[in-house]
């Protein structure tokens, strides 16, 4: 773990910035947690391309993840915690162009406010999505403007809950006659948990790797 994480917590909105900045420029080698299980269900054929954001805002107390909650009425994983992002589109040149266009479209954050970072490790859902997490810096974070249909609610959490193992769970369930093992990460009242923990957990391997 690089020693400068230990004091995460007492640094500035400004000064973690730059920690994370560093981290990524120094692209450290590390081994994902979480790869998803979605290829157990599909063909490799069958699994479509898409890319979410990993919006890191930064505020005067630190840094802090953004996250939407999903509408009750959407197909695929309603209700739940996740990342804006959706499925590529022929015209995206790329999983960042993915993760930016579908940011914008879900909940009004402009492509000019969010620097990219770098990307994590794919993750396989179950609902036949191979996914690329691109890691944005927000900066100067405008008032967003949610997409009603497809976001009930966007909200911040502290990264430094996410870089504390006593926060991190591994469950089972059984889905369609095999076990499925997922993360959670409970944030007071929230669940999150699944794809959206996965890669938090590759986020984490990824900033305290040494």
């Amino acid at each position: 773990m690089p020693s400068d994480l230990t004091d995460l917590r007492e640094m500035s909105g400004v000064a973690a910035e730059a920690w994370l900045r560093r981290r990524f420029a120094a692209g450290c080698a590390m081994t994902p947690i979480a790869t998803g299980d979605g290829h157990l269900w599909r063909q490799a054929e069958e699994l479509r391309p898409a890319a979410v954001l990993v919006p890191v805002v930064r505020r005067d107390t630190g840094l802090t993840i953004l996250f939407t909650q999903r509408t009750d009425h959407l197909y695929d994983h309603a209700g739940q915690i996740s990342f804006p992002g959706g499925r590529s589109e022929a015209h995206d040149e790329s999983p960042a162009a993915t993760a930016l266009r579908e940011t914008f479209e879900e909940i009004g954050l402009p492509q000019s406010r969010v620097e990219v970072l770098g990307s994590l490790p794919e993750y396989t859902t179950v609902t036949g999505y191979h996914v690329t997490p691109v890691v944005g810096l927000v900066s100067s974070p405008p008032a967003l403007s949610l997409d009603a249909f497809e976001v009930a609610e966007a909200f911040e959490v502290p990264l430094t809950f996410f870089l504390d193992p006593v926060n991190h769970q591994r469950n089972t369930l059984q889905y369609q006659g095999r076990t499925r093992h997922y993360y959670a990460m409970p944030y007071e009242k929230r669940y999150i948990w699944g794809a959206t923990a996965g890669m938090l957990m590759n986020l984490y391997a990824f900033l305290t790797a040494v």
